[in-house]
Protein backbone atom coordinates (compact mmCIF):
# COMPACT_ATOMS: atom_id res chain seq x y z
CA UNK A 1 0.00 0.00 0.00
CA UNK A 2 1.56 3.63 -1.11
CA UNK A 3 0.83 6.56 0.86
CA UNK A 4 0.09 9.72 0.07
CA UNK A 5 3.97 10.95 1.05
CA UNK A 6 5.67 8.10 -0.58
CA UNK A 7 4.06 8.68 -3.79
CA UNK A 8 6.20 11.07 -6.49
CA UNK A 9 4.50 14.18 -6.63
CA UNK A 10 2.85 14.41 -10.17
CA UNK A 11 5.34 15.56 -13.60
CA UNK A 12 4.10 17.83 -16.40
CA UNK A 13 1.87 15.08 -17.41
CA UNK A 14 0.04 14.41 -13.88
CA UNK A 15 0.41 10.63 -14.61
CA UNK A 16 3.35 10.09 -12.00
CA UNK A 17 1.98 7.15 -9.58
CA UNK A 18 5.67 5.35 -8.62
CA UNK A 19 6.67 5.05 -5.24
CA UNK A 20 9.07 7.23 -4.00
CA UNK A 21 12.96 5.19 -3.67
CA UNK A 22 14.91 6.85 -0.67
CA UNK A 23 18.54 5.62 -0.41
CA UNK A 24 20.24 4.42 3.20
CA UNK A 25 23.91 4.11 3.31
CA UNK A 26 25.88 3.59 6.29
CA UNK A 27 28.87 1.00 6.70
CA UNK A 28 28.88 -2.62 7.11
CA UNK A 29 30.21 -3.06 10.42
CA UNK A 30 28.32 -0.12 12.71
CA UNK A 31 28.13 -0.12 16.14
CA UNK A 32 24.91 -1.56 17.75
CA UNK A 33 23.13 2.28 18.45
CA UNK A 34 23.65 2.63 14.62
CA UNK A 35 22.12 -0.40 14.00
CA UNK A 36 18.80 0.70 16.21
CA UNK A 37 18.54 3.99 14.06
CA UNK A 38 18.87 1.97 10.98
CA UNK A 39 15.97 -0.47 11.51
CA UNK A 40 13.72 2.45 12.94
CA UNK A 41 14.52 4.27 10.06
CA UNK A 42 13.65 1.71 7.46
CA UNK A 43 10.31 1.29 9.42
CA UNK A 44 9.32 4.92 9.23
CA UNK A 45 10.33 4.95 5.34
CA UNK A 46 7.86 1.79 5.02
CA UNK A 47 5.02 3.11 7.23
CA UNK A 48 5.14 6.32 4.93
CA UNK A 49 5.17 3.86 1.65
CA UNK A 50 8.48 4.68 0.49
CA UNK A 51 10.62 2.30 -1.05
CA UNK A 52 14.33 1.35 0.46
CA UNK A 53 17.24 1.07 -1.37
CA UNK A 54 20.72 0.45 0.03
CA UNK A 55 23.91 -1.37 -0.88
CA UNK A 56 22.14 -4.97 -0.17
CA UNK A 57 24.95 -6.25 2.22
CA UNK A 58 24.78 -6.36 5.99
CA UNK A 59 24.84 -3.71 9.20
CA UNK A 60 23.35 -0.71 8.36
CA UNK A 61 22.27 -1.79 4.73
CA UNK A 62 20.48 -5.14 6.97
CA UNK A 63 19.20 -3.03 9.26
CA UNK A 64 17.30 -0.43 7.35
CA UNK A 65 16.16 -3.16 5.46
CA UNK A 66 14.80 -5.25 8.27
CA UNK A 67 12.95 -2.39 9.73
CA UNK A 68 11.24 -1.85 6.41
CA UNK A 69 10.09 -5.43 5.91
CA UNK A 70 9.07 -5.30 9.72
CA UNK A 71 6.42 -2.62 8.28
CA UNK A 72 5.28 -4.27 5.56
CA UNK A 73 8.02 -2.25 3.05
CA UNK A 74 9.89 -3.05 0.35
CA UNK A 75 13.62 -3.12 -0.46
CA UNK A 76 15.83 -3.01 -2.97
CA UNK A 77 20.04 -3.89 -2.89
CA UNK A 78 22.51 -2.88 -5.49
CA UNK A 79 24.85 -5.55 -4.83
CA UNK A 80 28.38 -5.17 -5.27
CA UNK A 81 29.74 -8.50 -6.49
CA UNK A 82 27.84 -11.41 -8.79
CA UNK A 83 25.92 -13.08 -6.33
CA UNK A 84 22.27 -12.35 -5.97
CA UNK A 85 22.57 -14.48 -2.82
CA UNK A 86 25.02 -12.45 -1.09
CA UNK A 87 22.23 -9.89 -0.41
CA UNK A 88 21.07 -9.71 3.11
CA UNK A 89 17.88 -11.82 4.06
CA UNK A 90 15.47 -8.61 4.11
CA UNK A 91 16.41 -7.21 0.18
CA UNK A 92 13.39 -7.98 -1.95
CA UNK A 93 14.85 -7.40 -5.36
CA UNK A 94 18.81 -7.71 -4.95
CA UNK A 95 20.36 -5.63 -8.21
CA UNK A 96 23.53 -7.78 -9.20
CA UNK A 97 26.79 -4.98 -10.60
CA UNK A 98 29.57 -7.28 -10.36
CA UNK A 99 31.26 -3.41 -9.89
CA UNK A 100 32.31 -3.43 -6.51
CA UNK A 101 32.58 -0.07 -4.65
CA UNK A 102 31.91 1.59 -7.73
CA UNK A 103 28.29 0.25 -7.15
CA UNK A 104 28.36 3.39 -4.33
CA UNK A 105 27.01 5.68 -7.38
CA UNK A 106 23.94 3.12 -7.88
CA UNK A 107 23.15 3.18 -4.45
CA UNK A 108 23.42 6.97 -4.06
CA UNK A 109 21.43 7.81 -7.60
CA UNK A 110 18.50 5.38 -6.85
CA UNK A 111 17.35 7.51 -4.15
CA UNK A 112 15.43 11.14 -4.78
CA UNK A 113 17.13 11.72 -1.39
CA UNK A 114 19.66 9.78 0.47
CA UNK A 115 20.01 9.22 4.45
CA UNK A 116 23.45 8.33 5.79
CA UNK A 117 23.54 6.60 9.05
CA UNK A 118 26.60 6.38 10.60
CA UNK A 119 29.27 5.04 8.17
CA UNK A 120 32.88 4.35 6.62
CA UNK A 121 34.98 5.59 3.70
CA UNK A 122 32.22 3.71 0.93
CA UNK A 123 29.32 5.82 3.02
CA UNK A 124 31.33 9.26 2.39
CA UNK A 125 31.91 8.43 -1.31
CA UNK A 126 28.21 7.28 -1.57
CA UNK A 127 27.70 11.20 -0.11
CA UNK A 128 30.10 12.60 -2.30
CA UNK A 129 28.50 11.29 -5.27
CA UNK A 130 24.88 12.44 -4.26
CA UNK A 131 25.71 15.71 -3.40
CA UNK A 132 27.63 16.52 -6.54
CA UNK A 133 24.75 14.71 -8.47
CA UNK A 134 22.06 17.93 -6.09
CA UNK A 135 20.77 14.60 -4.36
CA UNK A 136 19.86 15.68 -1.23
CA UNK A 137 21.60 13.96 2.00
CA UNK A 138 20.25 13.62 5.37
CA UNK A 139 22.57 12.84 8.00
CA UNK A 140 21.83 10.83 11.36
CA UNK A 141 24.95 10.14 13.48
CA UNK A 142 27.19 10.25 10.21
CA UNK A 143 30.24 12.27 8.94
CA UNK A 144 30.02 16.11 8.85
CA UNK A 145 31.90 17.54 5.96
CA UNK A 146 33.48 21.62 6.23
CA UNK A 147 31.21 24.90 4.81
CA UNK A 148 32.44 26.11 1.86
CA UNK A 149 31.07 29.29 0.12
CA UNK A 150 32.59 27.46 -3.19
CA UNK A 151 30.08 24.69 -2.59
CA UNK A 152 26.73 25.46 -1.36
CA UNK A 153 26.01 21.51 -0.47
CA UNK A 154 25.76 20.02 2.42
CA UNK A 155 24.27 17.15 4.72
CA UNK A 156 21.30 18.04 6.31
CA UNK A 157 21.39 16.97 10.06
CA UNK A 158 18.76 15.21 11.92
CA UNK A 159 17.81 14.29 15.11
CA UNK A 160 16.22 11.13 15.29
CA UNK A 161 14.87 8.45 12.25
CA UNK A 162 11.72 9.94 12.37
CA UNK A 163 13.04 13.78 11.53
CA UNK A 164 15.30 11.96 9.49
CA UNK A 165 12.81 10.18 6.96
CA UNK A 166 10.63 13.73 7.41
CA UNK A 167 13.53 15.65 6.00
CA UNK A 168 14.24 13.24 3.26
CA UNK A 169 10.99 13.15 1.96
CA UNK A 170 10.25 17.01 1.88
CA UNK A 171 13.85 17.18 0.26
CA UNK A 172 12.64 14.91 -2.44
CA UNK A 173 9.62 16.65 -2.91
CA UNK A 174 11.47 19.91 -3.15
CA UNK A 175 13.82 18.11 -5.80
CA UNK A 176 10.88 17.14 -7.53
CA UNK A 177 9.37 20.40 -7.97
CA UNK A 178 12.54 21.84 -8.76
CA UNK A 179 13.10 19.61 -11.70
CA UNK A 180 10.08 20.23 -12.82
CA UNK A 181 10.52 23.35 -13.32
CA UNK A 182 14.01 23.46 -14.84
CA UNK A 183 15.89 24.36 -11.95
CA UNK A 184 18.56 21.80 -11.09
Amino acid sequence: MTSPDAVVPPPANGVETRPLIISVIGGGSPPPRALALAVEVGRELAKRGCVVACGGLGGVMEAVCRGAKSAGGVTIGIMPGNEARAANPYVDYPIVTGMGFARNVIVAKTGRAVIAIDGAFGTLSEIGHALGDGIPVVGLETWQLPVRVDLPIKIEVAESPKDAVDRAIAAARARDVRERAGLH
